[in-house]
């Protein structure tokens, strides 16, 4: 584990998918790349590589893969799995499932809080540290907690904490 800098936070189910992606990434992925690069590099070969878009399309690609790939390698280099401490509790931490209604919203939300690393808000999971995820921290059913949005304070008042 690299020392000095923070663990990323990852739910069982998160690091599953981080290992699974970056399996993906190294095999699949990498051997897509090479049979692009390989047909780029065969069709340039007329052109002399002068104006050969795929050839620079392919590179560009790998090199979006190999980022990717050292991305998860460093999540996966320094990471603390959230521990599910069992049991009720009555307030918000890392790995919980909070329901939340908007003021002024009918319909509640429910977000799974997460570590940055493992975020994707499209499917309610939101990271410990945007500003939703820091202020519902700690907080209890019944609290309301204020966010600050592009288009002024947004309110939001726990539900449930799962």
């Amino acid at each position: 584990m690299a020392t000095g800098l923070k663990p990323n936070l990852l739910t069982p189910e998160g690091l599953a998918r981080i290992q699974e992606e970056l399996h993906r990434l190294r095999t699949e992925g990498r051997e897509r790349i090479a049979e692009r690069l390989e047909r780029a590099f065969a069709d340039g070969q007329d052109d002399e590589f002068v104006d050969n878009a795929e050839l620079e399309a392919a590179r560009h690609e790998q090199s979006f893969l190999e980022g990717r790939i050292r991305e998860l390698e460093e999540i996966l280099g320094n990471y603390q799995l959230i521990e599910d401490n069992g049991g009720p509790h009555d307030a918000v931490r890392v790995g919980d499932r909070v329901t939340v209604r908007e003021e002024e919203a009918e319909e509640p939300e429910t977000y799974h809080l997460v570590g940055a690393a493992e975020a994707d808000p499209a499917e309610g999971r939101i990271s410990n540290e945007s500003p939703l995820g820091r202020a519902l921290l700690g907080k209890k059913v019944g609290d309301t907690v204020s966010v600050s949005a592009p288009n002024g304070l947004i309110k939001f008042r726990v539900i449930k904490i799962d």
